[in-house]
């Protein structure tokens, strides 16, 4: 009997042998892949549980609306 092609065979015997001899290698890998996958299934599962993204910070100081007045005291004299 011929041998089926099994493409990922190796890469599983592999994962499985590692999780039990280097689980911090076969960790490293599991959250290696699982970090792009919730780049695209977080954020709409928060907007589903009414998440609302907080208001820009100010980048500048608001000015008080009224004309400015020249100082004087200390060495301005």
């Amino acid at each position: 009997m011929a041998s089926v092609f099994r493409p990922f065979q190796r890469s599983y015997n592999y994962l499985f042998r590692t999780a039990h001899e280097k689980p911090v290698i076969f960790y490293s890998f599991v959250l290696g892949l699982i970090g792009p996958v919730m780049v695209a299934v977080v954020p709409p599962i928060r907007e589903h549980y009414g998440y609302v993204p907080p208001p820009p910070i100010p980048a500048s100081y608001p000015l008080p609306n009224r004309p400015r007045q020249p100082i004087s005291g200390y060495e301005d004299e």
